[in-house]
């Protein structure tokens, strides 16, 4: 009886940690869906319990320093973006005007709350200042001159690169100074002095990397090129950081799939778990494609996340927790296929080309999952959305809930790494819960980006200035909600009916992306 007694007190003993260690607290980078709630959703599936601040804080640096420190002890592991604890999110690091001084002393924080909680894995993310290759007039995403003087800025760093290389040529040169006159001099200043800022804060984030106060570190390179200031910084960072091994920091092409990726890691580390993957792509260029907006190729981007996850890849299928497909074009191209061009606005001629492509795919794909391997797929065929061509292939031989991860969001980083992370965890939830995942990765990137979106554009072209309506829905929002949910509904009982009690919203209110709520409509 005595026995029995000290059995039952000692099981309780052990599984005391273990629940408190089923808490990861989570700081966003900013609160859209694929940033916040979609990472953490997952997570949950496995029956932690994610600990996040309240919205409103993620845009207010010093408030959001004093949650994290009055809740890090509760937690064995966090998730926290750098962007948000410094500049107060991913999109105000591109437009701040916040002192070098108190950036470096937020950087300081780190130390010190690592130093209180020292049995805390910290993980961070943060980003290097993207550069898009244009600006749009009215994009909160960038500072307001981006709009106007975008395409130059980028065409001048992009030359710079060139000539940091040594081989700008003659005619190149006199395009360098073209640009440099034909875009004020205050806007350069401010452009460039707000980079120096943000690389240096970055440079003393990783000294406390060095100095073991952080367990992982990504950098993201955000919306970039082969050639542009985003990529010069990178090979700043690149020497800065030579000392410092993989699995402590990296430098990533991407942004939007560091949460999801970190947190699973943080799952893996905290179960000790080293989960095998496999990648197989499609035929012709395959991982030697360097898709639109990164600077690297997509085999690279692939191998990192891997690590990123806290996994391993392993060269055979057999062997591995979890195989990930990705569908590449056969010429190493990435299509802008939603909005501008849907599909059914191709030629015959281009139409059969996604077509075949999309059969000698979903072949890959159905042979896998018939040998029971766990296949995902990262669908980056086009820049934004799901291939079209795939799902219907997908969905006619019945794969769509035979997958364990899929990702087909933005870019083809944002969707490999979303899909890894997702991937690499799947091997101990539920059917159900696997299932739950998928259909909401296929209402946001298959419904929702390679369709509905579509559709609600063309229904915006009844007002004068569409493009405006679509980057800030304003008086329009109900209605085009209402139009949202209505082709939603319409698109999941077609596809996958069991999966139609959902609510679809816009919390940015722009078209750029949805959230999705399940059991509640």
């Amino acid at each position: 009886m005595l026995k029995n007694f000290f059995m039952a007190l000692a099981a309780i003993f052990f599984l005391m940690p273990s629940a408190y260690a089923e808490k990861i607290l989570f700081i966003p980078h900013d609160d859209r869906p694929v940033s916040s709630q979609q990472p953490a959703d997952v997570v949950a599936q496995l029956g932690y319990e994610i600990i996040s601040p309240p919205t409103e804080l993620l845009t207010r640096p010093d408030e959001l320093w004093t949650w994290f420190q009055d809740n890090a002890f509760l937690c064995d592991a966090a998730v926290v973006s750098s962007d948000a604890l410094l500049y107060g999110g991913l999109i105000p690091s591109r437009s701040h005007g916040i002192p070098a001084e108190t950036l470096f002393a937020r950087v300081e924080n780190f130390k010190s709350l690592r130093e209180k909680n020292p049995s805390l894995n910290l993980y961070l993310f943060g980003s290097l200042m993207r550069t898009p290759y244009f600006g749009t007039p009215g994009d909160i995403e960038e500072p307001d001159y981006y709009g106007q003087y975008g395409t130059q800025i980028f065409l001048l760093t992009r030359l710079l690169d060139i000539q940091d290389s040594g081989k700008l040529t003659d005619k190149e040169n006199f395009q360098l100074e073209e640009l440099k006159r034909s875009i004020p001099d205050e806007i350069l200043d401010d452009w460039f002095a707000r980079r120096e800022k943000n690389l240096s804060a970055t440079k003393k984030i990783l000294d406390l990397v060095k100095d073991g106060h952080i367990n992982f570190f990504i950098i993201g390179r955000d919306d970039n090129a082969p050639l542009c200031q985003t990529h010069r910084e990178k090979l700043q960072l690149a020497e800065y950081m030579k000392d410092i091994p993989k699995t402590k920091a990296q430098s990533h092409a991407g942004i939007d799939e560091f949460a999801m990726l970190l947190l699973a890691r943080a799952v893996n580390d905290l179960n000790c778990d080293l989960p095998f993957v496999n990648v197989q792509y499609n035929h012709g260029v395959g991982e030697k494609t360097i898709p639109h907006y990164s600077d690297e190729q997509i085999g690279l981007s692939i191998r990192d996340e891997i690590l990123i996850a806290g996994g391993m890849f392993v060269p055979n299928p057999e062997r591995a927790d979890f195989v990930l497909f990705v569908n590449t074009d056969p010429n190493g191209e990435t299509f802008e296929l939603h909005n501008s061009c849907p599909p059914q606005f191709l030629t015959k001629r281009q139409q059969k080309y996604f077509a075949r492509n999309a059969e000698k795919f979903s072949a890959m794909v159905e042979d896998a999952v018939n040998q029971n391997l766990p296949v995902g797929v990262a669908d980056s065929i086009s820049a934004n959305g799901s291939d079209n061509f795939l799902m219907d292939e997908l969905h006619e031989k019945n794969l769509l809930f035979k997958l364990n991860a899929y990702g087909g969001l933005n870019t083809a980083t944002n969707t490999s790494g979303f899909a890894i992370g997702m991937g690499v965890l799947t091997k101990k939830m539920s059917r159900a819960s696997i299932d739950r995942l998928l259909a909401a990765r296929y209402l946001d990137d298959w419904a929702y980006q390679a369709n509905v979106r579509t559709q609600i554009a063309k229904h915006l072209t009844k007002y004068p200035n569409p493009l405006q309506i679509y980057l800030s829905l304003g008086d329009h929002e109900s209605e085009i909600i209402t139009l949202e949910n209505k082709f939603m509904h319409e698109f999941a009982v077609k596809y996958f009916p069991q999966w139609n009690d959902f609510n679809v919203s816009n919390p940015w209110h722009r078209m750029f992306e949805c959230r999705i709520d399940f059991d509640k409509r």
